[in-house]
């Protein structure tokens, strides 16, 4: 736990308080059960007594009664400053994860190769201006609405957007997903025990009022479904496709992608969520992956994979890769698709667990959570830039066109 922590570049130091706190817990219990079992003892003396004896064994108990409720209470006291501080300890790295912070990832391959649109003799137009000019994006009217990193999707905007998610639960279902629609406001206890309140909790919209959080992603609400439960996962696997709105606040990030709509405060998205063994999340971990790459070849856009650094991860995750496509304009690849591998962090905060199929007489034991992004608003961009023509149109990928009525090229408007 201690090189996890190192690794990625966290309060290692944490842990010793774990365990410190672990000793005054047990010893503040145990002198409170001294105590507590005294009490008992001394009571069968007190109702046993006569007289005077009696009253001043009674004052006695009275006084032994005050003691055993301050050791309760700092028993209770020692407990939760327990939860707190484990709580605060991030999920232990699986081995081979790069350790380092943000830029420290490794590519782990790159498809397709990007368009030389020099060797075209053509300008790469940015998404939001081939948008505007197809009628599809509207920022200016969301900003107006709603303020900055708001949107609206219009014509084929929407029907684009509406034609990769369809695309994406196709497939999911076509895998074995079971297709969810989830809530998008969830109780403090759901969206802790997925790990998303502890140092990104300002990315999170809270509704103080009705103590409800907006969910970033449909994986929070998808934890929270199987909460307190025991679940069968002898068939293997329970996968689920949750399409849902999704909201982050981007605190911290003034200033960076302001333009369109790469970096928003709401936008849709398709979410791979998988329950199984622990044993098999690693493998399950690289099929969510391959899921991802399968949708990122149907829209045919060049992309890499890598391995995000320790310290890049967030709380809950093992180890997680992200998908990146190609953004000609910007030069550089652009996040798309994120996988990470949970095992048993988020289980263990919402309990779910299932039967021990290795010993049945050992009662239960917590599963593994992983999740992944089959789609999301943000591919708009890759494809509209990949995909654009010399005219200010925009080529649509095959696998998208039946889901736009069989439309295979996205004209400007009149």
């Amino acid at each position: 736990m201690r090189a996890s922590q190192r690794a990625r570049g966290a309060d290692e130091h944490l842990v010793d308080a774990v365990l410190a706190a672990d000793e005054r817990r047990r010893s503040s219990l145990s002198e409170f059960e001294r105590l507590r079992a005294e009490q008992k003892s001394f009571g069968k003396r007190v109702a046993q007594a006569k007289g005077e004896e009696k009253q001043q064994l009674l004052a006695e108990a009275k006084g032994m009664a005050e003691r055993v409720k301050t050791l309760q209470a700092q028993a209770d006291a020692a407990q939760e400053e327990l939860r707190e501080l484990a709580l605060r300890i991030d999920n232990v790295i699986e081995p081979g994860t790069p350790p380092g912070g943000e830029d420290d990832y490794v590519v782990l391959r790159e498809v397709g190769t990007p368009r030389d649109f020099a060797a075209e003799g053509l300008t790469p137009r940015d998404h939001l201006d081939l948008g505007e000019t197809l009628g599809a994006i509207d920022t200016e009217r969301g900003a107006k609405v709603s303020g900055a990193r708001f949107y609206y999707l219009t014509g084929v905007g929407a029907r684009l957007e509406l034609a990769l998610l369809n695309l994406a639960v196709d497939q999911a279902v076509g895998a074995g997903f079971t297709p969810v629609i989830t809530p998008t406001l969830v109780k403090p206890e759901i969206m802790g025990g997925t790990g998303f309140l502890g140092a990104h909790a300002s990315e999170v919209y809270h509704l103080p009022a009705d103590e409800l959080y907006l969910v970033g992603t449909s994986e929070v609400a998808l934890a929270g479904y199987h909460t307190g439960e025991i679940i069968d996962l002898s068939a293997g696997p329970r996968r689920y496709a949750g399409w849902s709105a999704c909201y982050r606040r981007e605190a911290g990030s003034y200033g960076k992608d302001t333009r369109g709509i790469i970096r928003v405060h709401q936008f849709h998205k398709v979410e791979m969520f998988s329950w199984c063994r622990v044993e098999d999340a690693h493998e399950e971990h690289l099929r969510l992956l391959a899921w991802e790459e399968e949708m990122l070849g149907k829209v045919e856009l060049p992309y890499r994979v890598i391995d995000v650094a320790a310290g890049d991860l967030g709380a809950s995750a093992v180890r997680k890769y992200d998908c990146e496509a190609w953004v000609p304009t910007q030069g550089r690849y652009r996040e798309l698709t994120s996988t990470s591998n949970c095992e048993t962090f988020q289980a263990r905060r919402l309990d779910v667990r299932e039967r021990n199929p290795h010993a049945p007489e050992s009662g239960t034991r917590h599963v593994a959570t992983l999740n992944g992004t089959l789609a999301t608003t943000r591919w708009i961009v890759a494809i509209l830039e990949n995909h654009q023509l010399a005219d200010g149109s925009v080529r649509v990928p095959k696998a998208l066109q039946p889901y736009l009525g069989g439309l295979d090229v996205l004209t400007p408007l009149a």
